[in-house]
């Protein structure tokens, strides 16, 4: 896990004096040590600071299961993004699109 992601997660914690979100720009990693993290949080609310020890896990459950090698793998992984602009020309073709994928794939 990376610390950017231990903020996010931590930015959905409320502070225990007035129950706002902390904000990610305020929140520092100090340490951490396999999943124990150590946090410093300040709330601009209250103005509060306080020191965080969290264990944070990864879900096994949420692994990936596949039947591609590593290679086609990484492959997949380097290959471009889908842009919003894609799904909307998707989206644009499929409103006119009647459904006849053998006119569509004989026209060249």
């Amino acid at each position: 896990m990376n610390e950017r992601f231990i903020k996010k997660l931590m930015s959905t914690t409320k502070c225990s004096v007035c129950g706002e979100h902390y904000e990610i720009n305020n929140i520092k990693v100090l340490r951490h040590e396999d999943d124990m993290w150590f946090l410093n949080v300040f709330c601009p609310s209250c103005r509060s600071q306080a020191l965080v020890a969290a264990v944070v896990k990864k879900d096994k459950s949420l692994e990936t299961t596949t039947d591609l090698t590593k290679a086609e793998s990484a492959k997949f992984t380097q290959a471009f993004t889908i842009s919003a602009d894609d799904i909307l020309d998707l989206h644009n073709f499929l409103q006119d699109f009647d459904g006849d994928f053998a006119k569509l794939f004989s026209q060249k």
